[in-house]
């Protein structure tokens, strides 16, 4: 240990062990410690045997549920966007050689005690049980104008400046547009068709008043309805609360078009792709990578001391009575609790069924979201769902994740909605753990810190960290522009 290092990563948690592959790759040389004896951190895989340790204090699961070794439970499960960051991340790195790769059968949303298919389409919306005949066409605008959203192309922008108009102000847009070379004498010649109604239909109020609509509607852009837009929003867009909508629309946008484009990705159910065998290969994946370029990986190391000289800047750690000497430590935040805050607890719910989740058509793999406005809350909730299909189970096993921001003192209290929604289960788990952001200034101290894992059953917001720690780390940006079609999934 008695060397002088870049980098310093301490604990072997996902986002530890991507910004340990990436810096080694980088050129950087890198020392990666852990206290623990097993890869994954936080965010680690059980098998039957560990998971009933950890909840039960016990490692005799009951034998009707099958083989110990056929399980792999991720503690922090979320699956990944096929065109998202993190996919990106896979490729630049080549860890997706390490890999296989399954999609992920359905998408769902939680709308006034249902659970509906998470329409991200033109086609989709048209088809989509969730909306009433002309908010369906009003949605349909709307997924046209994201699908044919171009940034660098002003053309596609329809007149909206997305920096600075706010989403609310797109998903309530109402103007008139015309598509016919004498936009006046269209616009008179409806006028005049809906007057013969009115004159026609008079005593028939329904008669006029569906003609009204259908006139405002060929005219008329977005206004979608507050439901749609909770859907959009939180199931799409993938927003954990409502802040958003008083936001520059650009951010909104670019997402709700990413997983369309995820979507169309694989031709499946759902934008998402999981791992064969979980997340556990993951952390696993990356430290083989930083090994590859020159990484050094030392498990089961106690106490892990971060030194700091005089001005409070890091030099080093000590883990046995011998100090490794480095220019920046990165670490979770447990390795350095006096410089992060509590921010928030997470509840969930760790399941194990014998059957798939009632009403998304038999899906062996699927997320639900349950917007917050739904349920009365200020958070949203999140149901996981994956199975034998991709190995994490025994042959008709499914395990099943209900999580969500803690608000209560009463988190089994809170979950029981998502609960409900999973049917009979065999097995139920309950946890909470602390969420935590860093407090420190890492220019002044040389300590980067990543936050805790949100309740979200999806990656997006967990590797927006990721990239933003590995600027402040290397001062420069990640470049993610690859070939997309270098990593693949197995269908179903």
């Amino acid at each position: 240990m008695d060397e002088e290092y870049d980098v310093i990563v301490l604990g072997t948690g996902l986002k530890e062990c991507i910004l340990s592959g990436l810096l080694s790759v980088d050129g950087l040389k890198v020392l990666h410690m852990d206290r623990n004896d097993y890869y994954g951190g936080e965010s680690t895989s059980l098998s039957l045997n560990q998971l009933w340790k950890r909840f039960r204090g016990s490692d005799t699961p009951p034998e009707k549920l099958g083989s110990s070794r056929d399980y792999n439970v991720d503690m922090i499960p979320k699956f990944m966007m096929a065109n998202g960051a993190l996919v990106r991340v896979l490729i630049h790195t080549d860890v997706t050689k390490y890999l296989n790769f399954k999609a992920v059968d359905g998408s769902y949303v939680y709308n006034k005690g249902k659970i509906y298919k998470v329409p991200a389409t033109d086609v989709e919306a048209l088809k989509s049980t969730l909306m009433g005949l002309f908010e369906k066409r009003r949605a349909r605008k709307f997924f046209i104008y994201v699908q044919d959203y171009e940034e660098n192309d002003p053309k596609s922008h329809e007149g909206l400046d997305l920096n600075k108009v706010t989403a609310r102000d797109v998903i309530s847009y109402i103007s008139f547009s015309f598509s016919s070379p004498f936009p006046l004498a269209d616009f008179l010649l409806y006028a005049i068709k809906v007057v013969f109604y009115v004159a026609t239909f008079g005593i028939d109020i329904f008669r006029s008043l569906t003609a009204f609509i259908v006139f405002l509607d060929k005219f008329s852009k977005y206004g979608l309805e507050d439901d749609t837009v909770d859907f959009i929003g939180h199931a799409l867009a993938l927003h954990k609360d409502d802040s958003y909508l008083d936001q520059p629309a650009r951010d909104f946008v670019k997402k709700v078009k990413l997983y369309a484009e995820s979507l169309a990705r694989f031709a499946g159910g759902s934008p998402y792709i999981y791992p064969l065998y979980g997340l556990g290969e993951l952390p696993q994946a990356f430290a083989r990578l930083s090994a590859v370029y020159g990484g050094t990986y030392m498990l089961s190391k106690p106490e892990c001391k971060v030194e700091f000289d005089s001005n409070g800047k890091a030099f080093g750690v000590t883990s046995e009575g011998e100090t490794a000497k480095c220019k920046k430590v990165v670490c979770d935040p447990s390795y350095l609790p006096g410089k992060v805050k509590k921010v928030g607890k997470v509840a969930r719910a760790i399941c194990i069924m014998s059957h798939p989740i009632p009403h998304t058509h038999d899906a062996h793999s699927v997320q639900v979201i349950l917007p917050q406005k739904q349920l009365g809350r200020k958070s949203d909730m999140y149901l996981f769902c994956c199975s034998y299909s991709h190995n994490v189970a025994p042959k008709g096993k499914f395990i099943a994740f209900v999580t969500t921001e803690a608000e209560t003192d009463n988190p089994e209290a809170e979950l029981k909605p998502g609960i409900e929604l999973l049917g009979p289960v065999d097995e139920i788990f309950f946890d909470t753990y602390d969420r935590y952001e860093p407090t420190n200034t890492s220019s002044a101290d040389h300590c980067f810190i990543s936050t805790s894992y949100d309740a979200t059953t999806h990656f997006e917001s967990t590797v927006q960290d990721v990239i933003s720690m590995y600027s402040q780390i290397t001062g420069k940006n990640l470049d993610l522009t690859v070939d997309l079609s270098a990593a693949s999934a197995a269908a179903e």
